[in-house]
């Protein structure tokens, strides 16, 4: 007879249908292309709490690469952005595949993710890639999306859409440090306007159920 407490426990969503379709449909996806690589972490006895973690070094990794004097020091720390997101990317798939998926393994990888977002926008602030204030904004305004989607899962209060820009801004790194110099400031405004909307709306929800 399995316990209460070591029962599975039922994934919470706070994602819109639309959005949860998609979502799985995009798992679904990735789950098949990523189906013989996930094969092989089985038989390795990699874990989804491994490839979280590991995805998290490589995030701070960026970090404190990224500023380094030595020639290519940029390269590589990108280079350990892209492995964040890889691994990022496949530690779900990884989840359903042993079918350990469920929201502690959910838990721990938002925090994983926002800590990467956290430390990310820091450095790029310290070295200024971006101003402090568009940094800062995003930084305040991604954290309380994300809190707020922990709160509402907890509350079963669904998002109508759930922003996160967090790969596009990831993805512009680049683009900003080798050939558009000054233009992931102008990003992060536009990611600064939906994210205070749904940080605004999100509060006001949480506060209507209460």
């Amino acid at each position: 007879m399995i316990s209460q407490k070591n029962a599975p426990q039922p994934r919470v969503s706070v994602y819109a249908s639309g959005e949860q379709s998609m979502m799985d449909a995009s798992q679904a996806r990735r789950q098949r292309f990523f189906l013989p690589i996930l094969k092989l972490f089985v038989r390795s006895g990699i874990t989804p709490n491994l490839l979280t973690g590991l995805s998290l070094l490589c995030g701070i990794g960026f970090c404190f690469t990224f500023g380094q004097s030595w020639e290519g020091a940029r390269l590589v720390a990108l280079g350990l952005l892209f492995l964040h997101v890889l691994l990022d990317g496949i530690d779900g798939p990884l989840a359903r595949f042993m079918g350990t998926a469920g929201n502690r393994g959910s838990f721990t990888d938002t925090t994983a993710d926002q800590l990467v977002v956290a430390f990310t926008t820091i450095t790029l602030i310290h070295f200024d890639v971006v101003h402090a204030t568009v940094g800062g904004l995003y930084l305040l305004f991604y954290t309380l999306v994300v809190v707020f989607a922990m709160i509402r899962s907890s509350l079963a209060i669904p998002y109508s859409w759930l922003v996160r820009p967090r790969f596009v801004v990831y993805a512009w790194i680049p683009i900003d440090v080798y050939f558009l110099p000054g233009t992931l400031n102008y990003l992060l405004w536009l990611c600064v306007l939906p994210l205070a909307w749904k940080s605004i709306t999100g509060f006001y929800k949480i506060r209507k159920q209460l």
